[in-house]
């Protein structure tokens, strides 16, 4: 029995996901074809030009313009931003700080503050049992 390995593909629109850069603003070449886990780790390890101007510039996708924003996806949703967003826009939004901008990073803030207080909770019951803390 010979055993032969496969290389593991990826559809370009995982591939954008991992990267954390937005499928439609990549060169139709990287949209087109297929990725494999070792040009992924490629792309990773010494990205190309175009990937480093998309990285730095954008379009960003919502969960990257979230994390720039300190937002929820659902945040920015709620408050009409569905669209990729270039880091001229973000910076401009930073700057500006709309209502809804302030009142998501708070609700933000407060969803952060009471998942650390479950976690202590966890622990310290986990405690009181003698059970080892988790390490999450």
């Amino acid at each position: 029995m010979t055993s032969h390995q496969t290389s593991q593909t990826m559809k370009p629109a995982t591939a954008a996901k991992k990267l954390g850069v937005y499928l439609a603003a990549t060169p139709a070449a990287f949209q087109e074809g297929v990725v494999s886990r070792a040009e992924l780790n490629a792309f990773q390890a010494d990205p190309p030009q175009w990937l480093r101007e998309l990285r730095r510039d954008g379009p960003h996708p919502r969960p990257v313009v979230a994390a720039k924003l300190g937002v929820s996806i659902s945040g920015l949703a709620r408050n009409g931003v569905t669209e990729a967003l270039t880091t001229e826009q973000i910076e401009e939004l930073k700057r500006e700080e709309p209502e809804w901008l302030r009142r998501e990073r708070a609700t933000q803030a407060e969803v952060r503050q009471e998942a650390a207080r479950l976690k202590r909770l966890r622990e310290e019951k986990a405690e009181r049992q003698g059970e080892p803390r988790s390490r999450s």
